[in-house]
């Protein structure tokens, strides 16, 4: 039994499935106004144990064109959220189940959205972090054990958040020394 609400599932091969559906609805009503759609986080990592919950960063040239991509995303079902927000990774909340409206009354599976200027330093960890995992194996072995560790042992969210800072802060500081050298 766990002490927290957190579940961390089994790989699912459908997560990069729905992640491209998905960025195929965002790319259509934004277009011209972002980069690219990149799918961050444990769901991005094949193989990896995650909560099921996708995490997708909208990569944007800079912060001229975010007042039309906040429009364009309003328009299918998402809101702003300032207060989870800090610069270079703009938050956005889910309005419904249905969020991102694709007018086919899809039920998206659960994920978080973010906004990335091109030069954000938290989209730049999230890229290191994930192509990091997908190229080795046995550390994939190893964040995932910590985090069914942590599933099964914190009280809360944060709790569990900050169990896994560390090894992520580990992972970056040796990318970092590996692309200085």
């Amino acid at each position: 039994m766990t002490h927290s609400d957190i579940v961390v599932s089994k790989f699912d091969e459908r997560w990069s499935e729905i992640f491209q559906s998905m960025k195929q609805v965002l790319s259509k009503y934004l277009n011209d106004l972002i980069i690219d759609i990149e799918h961050v986080g444990s769901t991005s990592v094949q193989g990896l144990g995650a909560k099921p919950i996708l995490d997708i960063d909208i990569v944007i040239e800079n912060y001229d064109v975010f007042p039309h991509v906040i429009q364009g995303l309003e328009n299918i079902g998402y809101f702003h959220q300032e207060e989870w927000s800090f610069y270079g990774r703009e938050a956005f909340g889910r309005k419904d189940v249905y969020t991102p409206w694709d007018g086919n009354s899809t039920r998206w599976m659960e994920h978080h959205l973010y906004v990335c200027n091109k030069d954000s330093k938290e989209l730049a960890r999230h890229l290191v972090f994930r192509d990091y995992l997908r190229n080795n194996p046995q550390v994939v072995i190893e964040y995932e054990n910590l985090k069914r560790n942590l599933a099964n042992t914190v009280k809360d969210r944060t709790s569990y958040t900050l169990g896994k800072t560390e090894f992520i802060s580990m992972i970056l500081e040796k990318v970092t020394d590996q692309m200085i050298k």
